[in-house]
């Protein structure tokens, strides 16, 4: 007997675009600039489901604020934010540099994605906690009161690393800016985010949480739960998920990205959900604010999906030419954040060519002294690292008795 139906196949997705060829980034569906509808901050889970798959923008062609999500930010705040993404900018390249010189062992840049981190802080208060990836310097490199030579200190596990050469290069651990530890352990951070939420709740604190994922990520058990932890119990969090359309080589549909959004998972889940321009400073402000009231206000958590594009290399390890187009990063029709935040501000008449050459060499000045600063205190090249004896520290209250005559065997 003939069976009628067809053989089975197994869907594979492939990215639009493999070396050699160009990519159709038709696949993104982008919104027109003001089009998206801002809804109260007390709004459902079911009333978002529009926004979790149309796409929030704030910049038009022209980089003018247009739409019901232009924040109501001054100039002063918006050249804050164009100084700090450019010297998150200027920081990553010079790192770089220092690795391909041997003096760190691994760095990680976020080239093309400045704006989600430090358009983010901005909208976050003091005593807030961040759980970031190791994508997410931004949040760090924003604020006046971290130190550029103690996160070089960590970079180059040299005598001066705050972690004592524990952790991999860009996984800092900064609590008093409210910056979790890093972990190298994929998705770990998110169910971490959620739960110090639930403990500020727990508390009667007023201080909420902000994690962060990638799309890649995003395929991890720990995602779901992190979501099924935060909706039941309604955490005061903000749950980031940064699609920059790569995981390492695998295209972000391999995660589950094809034909939907990641945002409609939040929402699937009960979550008020919000995609939105990656690349727009103002829209990323906007919707940073408008999740992180929600949270405060014991409206319960928002699930916001940024879209953006890794402009570089996964790592120092990686190699992007391997597997995707050369110009893609110019290509790509969101464009690059810094440029459209310093158009926005030539518009305005609050910033000119002249002043943003004249801060970049201020700025590539101000990086290059903290570098000698930092270099002071040993690199990867010199052996000038945190003592053995550091190893026993900060493990236990009181020493064992075990690990005390370890450490004398070592003569630490």
């Amino acid at each position: 007997m003939n069976d009628p139906h067809q053989a089975l196949r197994l869907h594979v997705p492939e990215p639009s675009g493999r070396p050699g060829c160009a990519t159709d980034f038709s696949y993104l569906h982008v919104s027109a600039a003001g089009q998206v509808r801002r809804p109260p901050i007390d709004t459902t889970h079911f009333e978002t489901q529009d926004l979790a798959y149309g796409l929030i923008r704030v910049l038009d062609h022209d980089d003018r604020a247009v739409g019901p999500w232009a924040p109501d930010l001054d100039t002063a705040r918006l050249r804050r934010g164009l100084r700090a993404m450019m010297k998150t900018r200027i920081f990553d390249a010079r790192m770089l540099v220092a690795q391909r010189q041997k003096k760190i062992s691994f760095y990680m840049q976020c080239l093309g994605e400045e704006a989600i981190a430090i358009a983010h802080a901005l909208a976050l208060q003091p005593g807030d906690m961040c759980f970031p990836t190791y994508r997410q310097q931004g949040l760090l490199l924003c604020r006046d009161d971290v130190s550029m030579v103690e996160l070089m200190c960590q970079l180059m596990s040299n005598e001066r690393d705050p972690m004592k050469g524990r952790q991999l290069p860009v996984m800092y651990s900064f609590k008093r800016a409210g910056f979790f530890s890093i972990s190298g352990n994929l998705a770990t951070q998110f169910p971490q985010a959620v739960g110090w939420a639930m403990a500020s709740a727990i508390q009667g604190d007023t201080r909420i949480a902000s994690g962060w994922i990638g799309d890649g990520s995003t395929a991890e058990a720990d995602f779901h739960t992190a979501l099924t932890f935060a909706h039941v119990y309604r955490a005061p969090v903000v749950l980031n998920v940064v699609n920059n359309q790569w995981a390492i080589s695998s295209f972000q549909a391999i995660a589950g990205g094809e034909s939907t959004t990641f945002a409609a998972r939040g929402v699937g889940c009960g979550i008020a959900s919000l995609r939105v321009d990656g690349n727009d400073f103002l829209a990323v402000y906007a919707a940073s604010a408008w999740a992180a009231e929600r949270a405060r206000a014991n409206l319960g958590p928002t699930l916001i999906e940024w879209v953006t594009y890794r402009a570089g290399a996964h790592s120092t390890s990686d190699d992007p030419s391997k597997y995707r187009p050369a110009d893609d990063w110019e290509r790509f029709p969101l464009g690059d954040p810094i440029l459209r935040l310093k158009r926005h501000l030539i518009g305005l008449g609050a910033w000119s060519e002249q002043e943003h050459e004249q801060v970049h060499k201020e700025l590539e000045a101000e990086v290059a002294a903290a570098q000698r600063e930092a270099e002071r205190h040993g690199t990867l090249l010199d052996g000038h690292i945190p003592s053995a004896a550091t190893m026993f520290e900060d493990v236990y209250a009181q020493l064992p008795e075990h690990l005390r005559r370890q450490r004398q065997e070592l003569g630490v």
